[in-house]
C-alpha cells in the first residue's frame, strides 16, 4: 500500500480509494508524536518543500512548513507573489519549472479552478494541492477526515450537518466527497443561493451517499454528530450586493448548542468572522483548534508517503 503513493501528486480528493484514505489516516496518527515534537523523526533531511502561494493562508501553508520541519526537512517559496517575477508576467508554466529547480516537492495555492493540474503537467515533481479557487482541498479534507475519525472511532453512519457557504466553499466540496465514499449521513445547511452545487449533489447520488438540503440549522443540529461550519466568503462573490444579503445568516452560539447531543464535535477550516461566537470556544463541542493541529500530522503522513519514508 505505501509504495503506490511514491512521487505521487494530490490533486483531487476523487484520486483516492476509501482504502488509500484509511491507510493515510492510520499513517497520520503514528505522525502525532512527532507533530508535537515529542519524538525525533528526521527522515526527510535533505529534502525541500517549495511552498508556493497565490492567495493567502495561515494555517494550510504553517503546517505544510510545521511538517516538512518536523521531518527534518526545509521550505522555501513564498506566499506573496506581489514580490515575485509573477508581479512581471511571468507564466504559472515557468514558474513551476523554475520552481522544481529547488525544490523536491510543490505545495501550490491558486486562485484559479484546476491550477494544481495544469501544475503537475509542467514538472516531474510532486504537487500537492493546497485550495484552487472554488475547486478543491484535497489535505484539508484529510485533516478533517482524520478529525472526525479520531473524535468520534468512525465515519460511517455518523450524522455530519454541513453549513454556511456551501456553493463557493472548496472545503466542503472536497470533503462531501470523501464522506460520501465513507457512508456518513450529510446534511447541507445554507440559504438558497449558497447550497451545494448540482454536480457535488449529483456525485454524493452516484456514491450512494445520503444526503437532505435545508435552510433550518436548529432542526439539523438535533442529530449532528459533526457541525462542520465555514466562513460565508465575501472574497468570492462576484456581487458585494449579494454577499451582504446572506453575511451574519448563521451563528453558532452556546444557545443555539443547546439543541445538540452533549458529545457533538463543531468543526471549522478556520478563519472564522461571526460564524461561530467565542464563547462556544471552552466548550466542550469546540475542536477546531484541534483540528487546525491535525493539519501537521496528516501533510507528515502525506510528505513521508509522497517520499516513501513510511517505516
Amino acid at each position: 500500500m505505501t509504495k503506490i503513493f511514491k512521487g505521487r501528486d494530490i490533486i483531487s480528493i476523487h484520486d483516492f480509494s476509501r482504502e488509500e484514505i484509511e491507510h493515510i489516516l492510520k499513517v497520520s496518527k503514528d505522525m502525532i508524536p512527532a507533530a508535537r515534537g515529542e519524538k525525533g523523526n528526521l527522515s526527510l533531511k535533505g529534502k525541500i518543500l517549495s511552498t508556493i502561494f497565490f492567495e493567502p493562508s495561515t494555517r494550510t501553508r504553517l503546517s505544510f512548513e510545521a511538517a516538512m520541519s518536523r521531518l527534518g526537512g526545509s521550505v522555501v517559496g513564498f506566499s506573496d507573489p506581489e514580490i515575485t517575477s509573477l508581479k512581471k508576467g511571468e507564466t504559472l508554466a515557468d514558474t513551476i519549472r523554475m520552481v522544481e529547480s529547488y525544490s523536491d516537492v510543490i505545495v501550490l495555492r491558486h486562485p484559479m479552478e484546476g491550477a494544481a493540474k495544469l501544475a503537475a503537467d509542467f514538472t516531474e515533481k510532486p504537487v500537492i494541492n493546497a485550495g484552487d479557487g472554488a475547486g478543491q482541498h484535497p489535505t484539508q479534507t484529510l485533516l478533517d477526515l482524520f478529525t472526525i475519525w479520531t473524535e468520534k472511532k468512525d465515519i460511517e453512519d455518523k450524522n455530519v450537518v454541513l453549513l454556511g457557504d456551501l456553493k463557493y466553499g472548496r472545503t466542503v466540496h472536497s470533503l462531501a466527497y470523501a464522506l460520501a465514499m465513507f457512508g456518513a449521513n450529510l446534511t447541507f445547511v445554507a440559504p438558497e443561493v449558497l447550497q451545494m452545487p448540482k454536480e457535488v449533489v449529483e456525485h454524493v447520488e452516484r456514491q450512494g451517499g445520503s444526503y437532505t438540503s435545508t435552510n433550518a440549522l436548529e432542526d439539523a443540529i438535533e442529530s449532528a454528530d459533526v457541525l462542520y461550519v465555514t466562513r460565508i466568503q465575501k472574497e468570492r462573490f462576484p456581487d458585494p450586493a449579494e454577499y451582504e444579503k446572506v453575511a451574519g445568516m448563521y451563528r453558532v452560539d452556546n444557545e443555539i448548542l443547546t439543541n445538540a447531543s452533549k458529545d457533538m464535535i463543531v468543526m471549522h477550516p478556520l478563519p472564522r468572522v461571526t460564524e461561530i461566537s467565542p464563547e462556544v470556544d471552552t466548550t466542550e463541542h469546540a475542536i477546531y483548534f484541534k483540528q487546525a493541529f491535525n493539519g501537521v500530522p496528516v501533510r507528515m503522513a502525506l510528505l513521508a508517503l509522497i517520499f516513501d519514508v513510511v517505516k
